[in-house]
């Protein structure tokens, strides 16, 4: 039968749809992917409630910029410690004692809002925030290894994708609800939302059914941290994922200059259009990821996605409004989440379970560390030469670094899911316990 434009542009709306097989096969998919989504909506509120109430307490932009320098120092510490506990202990329990921990900080800032005198809040600000970005950093490894277990190894990309669209979705409506909640009912309600929040988290979270560690677990310690370490060195594919996100998001991660762009641009009130563009492209991306699944060389798809994510960002900086400075920001946005799909997915079918909270807590400074180095590197090139100046260069340089790194690393530029030792091994490892 002879394929009309209406049954092509069908298997094309076919391929592109979402992969929704993880939610609806994997229980315990469901209950995570619910118990994150909720946690991040509260916490998000908790995101613009806390410089809220130091911008109030203190006026300054020091003290409100050494909320984040507070947070810096335990995310890359617990990052790491909590990969080498997820290895070595049961990642349930740790996944459920770290939401506690962050409900009970959530606590305390509600507590600090409403009963300590103004002096005495600004110290607990920092060393709350401190805490609460170990507690969320301990937590993530975990969470992702278990991720792991519940689901095929051929839906590890869908998941990737399901998950970058929750966490964009909760970052495109909570700024703006955090921001009316914040300014109308006070930081105390925001926090007070965000307890709630971890509570019906939890809820779904103790459901999750228990997930044994595989094979002889080696203790946590620094020696086991090292050794995940050698692990990913002695993997260039792995290497180029993370070198390639690191190097994308300091050159080309630009939310710095956002407010200077919008004055600029002669649109201050529509400055949240700018932070929301890459949020709304991660999401349009997200949504139409099925394709995805039917690319098998995810080392040149990465290059190619962080690529795009460089070029969009540079194609921002000469656009002569707003609106079309955001369009090129969200294409960029939309870039950078297939590049994280096609990066995680390498991960989870690669990496053995032994391995697995270590390496994740390596990704998870792979795509912290660089956002926030990408805006220190925006400041300083902004102060040489202005903001447009600053993103078009930053963009320009993202596409040369990257191109840089996959001529470096040529096994990772090669990497095929369909011939990888490390991913033939993991798959047939996964299939052993069916055949005996």
């Amino acid at each position: 039968m002879p394929t009309t434009p209406a049954r092509a542009l069908k298997a094309l709306l076919l391929r592109l749809r979402l992969d929704v097989s993880p939610i609806r096969e994997s229980r315990d998919f469901r209950l995570l992917l619910g118990s994150s989504t909720i946690s991040i909506f509260g916490s998000v509120l908790t995101m613009v409630a806390v410089p809220y109430q130091m911008k109030q307490l203190t006026g300054s932009y020091i003290a409100v910029g050494l909320v984040s320098l507070a947070e810096f120092v335990p995310m890359v510490v617990f990052g790491l410690w909590g990969g080498a506990i997820a290895d070595a202990l049961d990642r349930r329990r740790i996944v459920i004692l770290s939401e506690v921990g962050l409900c009970l900080t959530s606590v305390l800032l509600m507590a600090n809002a409403v009963l300590l005198p103004r002096a005495t809040q600004i110290p607990v600000l920092y060393v709350v925030a401190a805490i609460s970005a170990g507690l969320t950093s301990l937590r993530r490894p975990s969470e992702q290894a278990i991720i792991n277990r519940v689901l095929k190894l051929d839906q590890m990309g869908a998941a990737f994708a399901i998950q970058s669209l929750a966490g964009n979705a909760g970052m495109i409506v909570g700024p703006a609800i955090g921001g009316v909640v914040v300014a109308t009912l006070g930081p105390a309600t925001s926090y007070g939302i965000d307890v709630v929040t971890f509570v019906l988290s939890l809820v779904l979270l103790v459901r999750v059914g228990p997930v044994p560690l595989t094979g002889d677990a080696a203790p946590a310690s620094l020696r086991s941290l090292a050794e995940g370490v050698r692990y990913a060195v002695r993997r260039p594919d792995l290497m180029g994922t993370y070198l390639v996100d690191i190097a994308a998001m300091i050159f080309a991660f630009s939310n710095a200059l956002y407010p200077f762009l919008a004055d600029e641009l002669h649109a201050t009130a529509a400055l949240g259009l700018l932070y929301a563009a890459g949020g709304v492209g991660s999401v349009i991306a997200s949504v139409t990821s099925g394709w995805t699944g039917h690319v098998h060389r995810h080392g040149r798809a990465v290059i190619v996605a962080a690529a795009a994510w460089g070029a969009g960002v540079a194609l921002a900086s000469v656009m002569p409004n707003i609106w079309l400075m955001a369009v090129f920001l969200a294409v960029a946005g939309g870039a950078d989440t297939i590049s994280g799909v096609f990066r995680g997915t390498l991960w989870n079918q690669t990496i053995p379970d032994e391995y697995r909270g270590r390496l994740a807590g390596i990704e998870l400074l792979s795509y912290s560390t660089g956002p926030m180095l990408g805006d220190a590197r925006a400041g300083l090139m902004a102060n040489v030469g202005g903001s447009r100046f600053s993103l078009g260069a930053g963009g320009l340089l993202c596409v040369a670094a990257v191109a840089v790194m996959a001529a470096a690393l040529p096994k990772f530029r090669r990497y095929d899911a369909r011939t990888d030792e490390h991913a033939l091994a993991e798959r047939a490892r996964r299939e052993q316990p069916a055949t005996t």
